[in-house]
């Protein structure tokens, strides 16, 4: 993630973290935008959540662009970015602010039971993952509470699909207005009902 969207992320979940609710994050990789919501949680003295399987995206399997071979459990063979993360999050003294979900984001979705300030998208990019993600988290969003979407790209040529439909359907919803634009970063506040 590029510093303004870095700084973009923050600035909205420092936003949300007044309404009083929990903060959430699907895609949680090795930990980098977590810690910006965490501090934004520490700040107003609520949870930050993240949600991750920590088997990494599709991108991120090995012959893919992102693949990173350093974080292959030499056991098992396959990705496991759960202990990077976690060493993450224990050097900037974070721990105490953010609740892990490892699992996947869809089957996390449907046992959670309360309200949200604020939800990140940013897990999967293929169509089946993001509408996953949308459809699971968006109807935790709280009223007034934003939903912030990673790596939507109007153009195909600079990136996948996915987001931007996701980002759309949102915004045809008619639950969700646009706040603000920084680079691929969108966000979003709940100004209806639905999805």
């Amino acid at each position: 993630m590029p510093v303004v969207e870095g700084l973009a992320l923050h600035a909205a979940a420092t936003e949300a973290a007044a309404l009083g609710l929990p903060l959430l994050e699907v895609g949680t990789y090795c930990g980098r935008s977590t810690i910006l919501l965490a501090d934004a949680a520490r700040a107003a003295g609520v949870t930050a959540l993240t949600v991750d399987h920590h088997r990494g995206s599709e991108e991120q399997q090995p012959g893919w662009e992102y693949h990173d071979p350093a974080v292959v459990d030499p056991e098992v063979g396959l990705m496991d970015t759960l202990p990077t993360f976690r060493r993450t999050l224990h050097a900037a003294g974070l721990e105490d602010h953010v609740v892990a979900l490892v699992g996947r984001s869809p089957q996390v979705a449907a046992v959670w039971g309360g309200k949200l300030g604020f939800v990140f998208i940013d897990g999967g990019h293929t169509d089946e993952h993001a509408n996953g993600d949308y459809e699971g988290w968006a109807p935790h969003v709280a009223e007034d509470g934003l939903l912030v979407i990673h790596d939507v790209f109007p153009d195909p040529a600079d990136g996948g699909q996915a987001p931007y439909r996701v980002y759309l359907r949102a915004l045809e919803s008619g639950a969700f207005t646009e706040v603000s634009v920084t680079d691929s970063l969108r966000v979003l506040r709940r100004t209806g009902t639905g999805i």
